[in-house]
């Protein structure tokens, strides 16, 4: 299977300590999805400058987006499924994660599994956010599974090399239950993808209007 691991923060300074403890959250994640056999490919929104103006992807004419905003765009469409790494932002999802995420139409997400990860620095790991996100990537068209990971005290739980402070099988076997259900949906959709019984929607491709009513 092949993977995106969403890392849903844009933060690279200081307060808070530490910095970009997302990071740390989704080393783990990658490096758990790749010892089960499959490929991760971690997407940092660092990596992408959107500019100062909100222009989805969907929006350019052909051969007019940014090239990076291409690369991402066929890397969602070919993926299997993908893993969204959030902290959590007035109960909401990361508004770096949304904003990355908006860039695409549903088109390109359609038919396949998510998984929700979140973390925080207190108690809670972010499970506010969760909660909120699974209507998100389900209006996607990437419907997240049930087994969620929220992650407490991130900087306690993790190293920065993503690696586990104390406790590391426990750890594993909690955040493999949540990858367990997005292995089986992964296999699930690729086999109807590949027997052409699945094929992806056609709505929001270009315009939202495009998902109205007659």
């Amino acid at each position: 299977m092949d993977y995106l691991i969403f890392l849903g923060s844009a933060r690279d300074s200081t307060p808070p300590r530490p910095a970009r403890l997302g990071a740390r959250v989704a080393a783990a994640c990658c490096r758990l999805v790749i010892a089960r056999g499959h490929n991760a490919q971690l997407i940092d929104p660092l990596d992408f400058d959107l500019g100062g103006v909100f222009k989805p992807h969907f929006a350019y004419a052909p051969g007019k987006a940014p090239e990076a905003l291409d690369q991402l765009a066929e890397a969602i469409l070919v993926a299997d499924g993908y893993v969204m790494v959030s902290p959590e932002y007035n109960h909401a999802m990361s508004p770096a994660l949304a904003n990355l995420l908006n860039h695409f139409g549903a088109s390109r997400f359609a038919f396949k599994p998510s998984a929700i990860v979140t973390y925080s620095a207190g108690q809670w790991g972010g499970a506010r956010a969760a909660m909120s996100m699974r209507g998100f990537l389900s209006e996607l068209g990437c419907l997240p599974v049930s087994a969620m990971v929220h992650i407490p005290k991130a900087q306690e739980a993790l190293a920065e090399d993503g690696t586990w402070v104390a406790e590391p099988d426990s750890w594993d076997g909690y955040i493999g239950r949540t990858l367990t259900q997005l292995d089986w949906w992964a296999e699930a959709a690729k086999r109807q993808h590949a027997e052409g019984k699945a094929q992806t929607t056609e709505a929001f491709a270009q315009d939202p209007s495009q998902r109205n009513a007659p």
